[in-house]
């Protein structure tokens, strides 16, 4: 009886080292995404005339340290619409995310947008410094920019302030609600708040979202100067999304 108790203790326990072992990330991951959508918003602005978007990346994770780096790019319009010559974004970031308690994330980090060739003045480049506050499925982000804001002149350290939270309805479906505030530093016309409401679905092959954005921006400020259509309207917005 005692040969067989402890037979069944090692067991469990060995049996317990190894859920423990395939539940403990590798110490470096590498990822890939694609995405197709309907309508690129970033921060409820399209960035293709309301038109859709191929989207792709690479991110890389150091999980012992919290250390993370990745690149991320989408075809985009507005460069061109506005006078210049790129019709792609080209996306460059890395930072650290670790947790300051048992309730609470942190993320800070660094993120070039590259607009190559863009030729407009001044420059559509841009850098802006984030941090970033989790609590459970809330978060909290303000980005800060150390240089001119998208091409906006003498827009050096404009801010976003972000706040939304995705909550798991059931397995694999989420609520994502969002609602930002972007203030263009010396040009208050192109200050303005947007929201989100969507629902994404983890369907195993991809995963899928649907969402409704909106923003209160200047119709005039942000109308497109190719079809004067307004580029920060309600819309629905449909993505699909591969990770490997």
């Amino acid at each position: 009886m005692k040969k067989l108790v402890l037979a069944v203790a090692v067991g469990a326990a060995f049996a317990g080292s190894l859920a423990h072992a395939a539940d403990k990330k590798p110490d470096h991951e590498v990822s890939f995404n694609a995405s197709l959508t309907s309508d690129y918003r970033y921060r409820g602005i399209s960035q293709t005339r309301l038109k859709p978007a191929l989207q792709g990346g690479a991110d890389y994770v150091n999980n012992p340290t919290g250390f993370y780096a990745g690149t991320w790019a989408s075809t985009i319009k507005w460069i061109k619409d506005a006078g210049g010559d790129s019709s792609i974004e080209w996306d460059i970031y890395g930072g650290k995310r670790g947790e300051l308690t048992k309730d609470l994330a942190y993320d800070v980090g660094v993120l070039a947008y590259v607009y190559p060739s863009n030729d407009l003045n001044p420059s559509a480049d841009t850098t802006e410094i984030y941090g970033q506050l989790g609590f459970g499925p809330a978060y909290v982000k303000y980005s800060h920019s150390v240089t001119n804001l998208f091409g906006f002149a003498d827009s050096k350290r404009s801010g976003y302030l972000d706040v939304g939270a995705n909550l798991e309805l059931a397995s694999g479906l989420v609520l994502n609600l969002h609602a930002g505030h972007q203030k263009v530093k010396n040009n208050s016309a192109f200050s303005y708040t947007d929201w989100k409401v969507g629902l994404t679905k983890d369907f195993g092959i991809a995963s899928g979202s649907l969402a409704v954005v909106g923003t209160n921006a200047d119709k005039a400020a942000y109308a497109s100067p190719v079809n004067g259509k307004f580029t920060g309207k309600n819309a629905l917005v449909l993505t699909v999304t591969k990770t490997f």
